[in-house]
């Protein structure tokens, strides 16, 4: 009998410690276009803003398929493009220690093909 009141109490333990150390890891922040095209990641407290809603822009708008001016009415102005690509800052990672880049991919006729978002 103990020895079960020791193993729900270890497991019990575990959860709470994990549940402590995830806290604010994943963010639920809802994609909003104006914040995302007016967020000044200079400021401390824009760092994660497009990180944090990037699971929601993901889920919630699909990009692939869209045009080229879908994509600047959406998200503005990139950070920086090529012919075939465009790049969004995303800032910091939820740790506050990497940063994140979304990379849109376009084709010849100017629809989107793929989106990566990498992290470091």
């Amino acid at each position: 009998m103990k020895k079960n009141i020791k193993l729900i109490t270890l497991i019990f333990g575990t959860v709470i410690l994990l549940c402590i150390c995830l806290r604010g890891q994943f963010t639920h922040e809802k994609f909003n276009s104006k914040k995302w095209k007016n967020a000044d990641q200079n400021l401390e407290e824009n760092w994660s803003i497009r990180w944090d809603m990037m699971n929601s822009l993901r889920n919630e708008k699909e990009l692939i398929g869209k045009s080229y001016e879908e994509i600047i009415k959406i998200l503005g102005k990139p950070d920086n493009e090529s012919k075939t690509e465009l790049y969004y800052s995303l800032g910091y990672t939820g740790n506050g220690i990497n940063t994140g880049n979304l990379k849109i991919e376009i084709n010849t006729e100017k629809k989107v093909t793929n989106i990566k978002v990498s992290e470091g």
